[in-house]
């Protein structure tokens, strides 16, 4: 009998985007992932699918050691290219390692001993890349309240809008169960600073460095470290503190909803890829599922099991909550989610039934965008969203 084919061979457009991998959902959606970072220079096409040309299907070791080699290729090039004054060659590669790098780290283990330098390699490009922007970008730690932790920060990044005119607007932004803020640099700033708005990326807790290099995980009260965020920003010069937004992506869909409910100091607030009670997300994943998710799950909320990923996922639940966001509130979703649609359409239908000035928008397969959180086509989203966002906070440059 021949010996199957294990490389990379690519199946075909399907509605929630291009699977490369029909039979790995998880390695097909994060290349779909990586390959439409293109869009916003955070990959090339070239280099993705060359990439995963040697990958083989379903071999975890062979997703890290090939993106990695992919990460180190580009982080030569910005090395050189910085060397030499060629400073938008750079950063441009800068961009492009971090994010190479940042898919390297997305399936090893959490007690992985790789793991922690991989993501020092994540956001050292970041750092680089940051360091060359116009405005350069910030790395700032924001302190929050945690009854266990007197010292307790955040890590963050503040990428001022180069548009000037006084204090600006800004965004609290941040992803969900495995986005963190160096991926958002690239996802969002060049719709949000031609806009008119800055941007706080910040790893809550359960995410990036903060989750990483101190152990802090997943909190049902986001309010309280969102709130700092806040804090933060009211103490900045440069930033309008009667016009601060909040964005979060997939579980941040949770945290938003859930922040902008008891933080009223926020002009509007964003929910991209609606969530309603994460239990119930933990509950569909099977409890001997060989996926991505329950890894991910069990260690962004500190659970030693399936039984106990539910158990505490029962806490981070908008019922009963969500009807207190006095802020105009946008739900984007896209038809094709992994996570279905009812997560969105009960957010929707509750936060309406309330009273709350709530809008919603669906990412069709016709369109594209339909993926969880836009993954297939992000432009689409971001301009959607960034759009919404500056519309509410009065950017007169968006006009």
């Amino acid at each position: 009998m021949a010996e199957k084919n294990l490389t990379a061979t690519g199946g075909g457009y399907a509605p929630e985007g291009w699977l490369q991998w029909p039979e790995d959902p998880d390695f097909s959606f994060q290349f779909v992932r990586i390959l439409a970072a293109a869009q916003e220079g955070a990959s090339t096409v070239g280099e993705c699918f060359q990439t995963a040309g040697r990958i083989k299907a379903g071999d975890r070791e062979s997703w890290h050691a090939e993106w990695m080699k992919t990460g180190d290729t580009s982080r030569a090039r910005a090395e050189e290219a910085e060397e030499k004054g060629y400073v938008e060659t750079a950063k441009a590669n800068w961009i492009r390692a971090t994010n190479y790098y940042r898919s390297a780290e997305f399936f090893l283990d959490p007690k992985d001993d790789r793991r922690l330098p991989n993501f020092d390699l994540i956001e050292l490009c970041s750092r680089r890349a940051m360091a060359l922007m116009e405005p350069k970008g910030e790395v700032i730690k924001i302190p929050y309240t945690d009854d266990n932790d007197p010292d307790a920060y955040m890590d963050a990044y503040f990428l001022p809008t180069p548009t000037g005119g006084g204090p600006r607007p800004a965004v609290v932004a941040f992803g969900g169960l495995d986005e963190f803020k160096d991926e958002l640099i690239q996802e969002m700033t060049k719709y949000a600073h031609p806009r008119g708005f800055s941007m706080l990326y910040v790893d809550l807790p359960g995410q990036g460095a903060t989750l990483r290099r101190r152990g802090k995980i997943a909190r049902p009260d986001t309010e309280v470290p969102v709130s700092a965020c806040v804090d933060y920003l009211l103490s900045r010069s440069d930033v309008d503190g009667d016009r601060i937004a909040l964005y979060g992506a997939s579980l941040g869909g949770y945290y938003s909803a859930r922040a902008a409910s008891f933080e009223e100091r926020f002009k509007c607030a964003v929910v991209d890829g609606a969530q309603w009670c994460i239990a119930d997300a933990a509950e569909s994943v099977p409890a001997d599922s060989p996926g991505v998710a329950l890894m991910l799950g069990k260690w962004v909320f500190g659970a030693g099991s399936h039984a106990d990923l539910v158990e505490t996922t029962k806490r981070f639940d908008l019922n009963g909550v969500a009807d207190k966001i006095a802020c105009p509130l946008l739900i984007v979703h896209g038809e094709e989610d992994e996570w279905g649609r009812a997560p969105a359409e009960k957010l929707y239908s509750y936060t309406k039934e309330n009273g709350v000035d709530v809008e919603i928008k669906w990412f069709s397969s016709e369109e594209t965008g339909a993926a969880h959180c836009q993954c297939d086509n992000p432009t689409l989203g971001m301009e959607y969203i960034c759009d919404w966002i500056a519309d509410e906070l009065g950017c007169l440059d968006a006009k």
